[in-house]
């Protein structure tokens, strides 16, 4: 099989902006934090990634896409528990549920082993984030953690053209 290129690069164009919060602010670190490791997070996106290599196997090439999408989403893990440590949180794998903390954890995720299916999983996984991470844009006035968020969605928004490039390229048999 001929060896199709779906990323000139993993992320969007330009330099991230300086990770640095304005000052401690709590309601901030609790939202930052569930970028860390709620249910929607960049934990459950590097282990979507990682998941999604390690059945792949018969696919180098998408194996490897994979691989490096994953080390894009343990950057963007490191900004953001960066940033929640700075608001004044603990940047644990946790976010915050009914008054405490919840662990991250793996049952957040789905398992689809079939190319097809995980490649329109991990697609819509990445628009819930860009979805949650604009609806944090609205509110959140520390102009840093803004500029963090929108360099953030832009790298997401480059991994759904490479997803869907993989789609059409791989499983152009089923309907998109």
């Amino acid at each position: 099989m001929e060896e199709i290129s779906c990323a000139a690069s993993y992320t969007a164009p330009g330099p991230y902006p300086e990770v640095r919060a304005a000052g401690k602010n709590q309601r901030y670190g609790q939202a930052i934090l569930s970028n860390v490791g709620g249910n929607v997070s960049e934990m459950g996106a590097v282990a979507r990634y990682l998941y999604g290599r390690f059945t792949q196997e018969g696919r180098p090439e998408v194996a490897e896409c994979l691989s490096h999408l994953a080390i894009v989403e343990m950057h963007h893990l490191s900004i953001f528990s960066e940033l929640a440590r700075q608001l004044g949180e603990d940047p644990r794998l946790w976010s915050p549920f009914r008054g405490g903390r919840r662990y991250w954890t793996p049952e957040y995720l789905s398992y689809p082993r079939c190319l097809d299916q995980l490649l329109r999983y991990t697609i819509d996984e990445e628009k819930t984030t860009i979805q949650k991470y604009r609806q944090q844009t609205l509110w959140i006035k520390d102009e840093n953690i803004t500029a963090n968020l929108r360099r953030i969605i832009a790298d997401e928004e480059v991994h759904i053209e490479i997803l869907t490039c993989l789609l059409e390229s791989y499983c152009s048999h089923t309907s998109l």
